[in-house]
């Protein structure tokens, strides 16, 4: 079993950044690849970023891709997402997760063992 704690979500101007983290508990943090999605009002969840067991390997959504960067620190068993020129469209509840499973780090949110509860991100224009 894994538990998932993010926090660092809030309220930030267009062009600002914000750096979100999730804390894990548990089983071994470095045994498996984490990832982060995000959920705006009435839309689907969807994917953000991912990040491999070791780091190595770092996807991204196309729509975040060179202002957002995933992190991960196995000593602090935390993931971070750092979050830079943050777009009203960025609003959204922000979700870490864990899959314990591939080494290859999946986009497909149906991949995934566990889940945090979420952090609210909401970006003002």
């Amino acid at each position: 079993q894994v538990q998932l704690v993010e926090s660092g979500g809030g309220l930030v101007q267009a062009g600002g950044s914000l750096r979100l983290s999730c804390a894990a508990s548990g089983r071994t943090f470095s045994t498996y690849a984490m990832g982060w999605f995000r959920q705006a009002p009435g839309k689907e969840r969807e994917f953000v970023a991912a990040i491999s067991r070791g780091g190595g390997l770092t996807p991204y959504a196309d729509s975040v891709k060179g202002r957002f960067t995933i992190s991960r620190d196995n000593a602090k068993n935390t993931v971070y997402l750092q979050m830079n020129s943050l777009k009203p469209e960025d609003t959204a509840v922000y979700y870490c997760a864990a899959d314990y499973q591939r080494v290859i780090p999946p986009r497909n949110k149906i991949e995934y063992d566990y889940w945090g509860q979420g952090t609210q991100v909401t970006v003002s224009s």
